[in-house]
């Protein structure tokens, strides 16, 4: 059985307790992606053009800080990689993470939480960030997911 990692950023919890439930799940260690800036509830707001966020996701080379890189991704070959969906992709910190370790030859599984889009273009933006890895789009996992089915995602990948 290959060593799994479940690595995530959750601005808000609700990814967390996904992240958390499906590290359990899986038998996987558990990383948290930490922005050097913690995200205020003002930086969250979308509806403002000026929010951090907002501002973020209009630039696509926008790459927030880390607070840390200290997650060890050699020892791992499958890496489920978790965050809630803004603007129908991943936050830009996801590509931050992605560009700060070698994840070549890698298999990256994706979830994501949202309050209502799938996936959209998430792979897509984040490929150039992590050359040589295949990246697959695994499932959007709102709610509480039981523990049957969180294993079923971690056995399809």
């Amino acid at each position: 059985m290959s060593k799994k990692l479940v690595a995530y950023f959750s601005a808000s919890g609700t990814t967390a307790r996904v992240a958390k439930n499906l590290a359990a799940a899986a038998g996987a260690d558990l990383y948290e992606i930490k922005p050097a800036v913690p995200y205020s509830r003002a930086d969250l707001n979308w509806m403002d053009k000026q929010s951090r966020s907002s501002v973020e996701m209009r630039d696509k080379s926008s790459r927030p800080a880390l607070a840390d890189t200290d997650a060890n991704v050699a020892e791992y070959e499958t890496i489920f990689i978790g965050f809630p969906i803004w603007w129908y992709i991943a936050p830009t910190i996801i590509n931050t993470f992605l560009e700060a370790y070698d994840f070549s030859g890698k298999k990256i599984v994706l979830f994501a939480t949202s309050g209502g889009s799938g996936f959209g273009k998430a792979v897509q933006s984040l490929q150039p960030s992590a050359p040589g890895t295949q990246i697959i789009a695994g499932e959007i996992l709102n709610g509480n997911p039981n523990e049957k089915k969180l294993k079923a995602f971690v056995d399809k990948y």
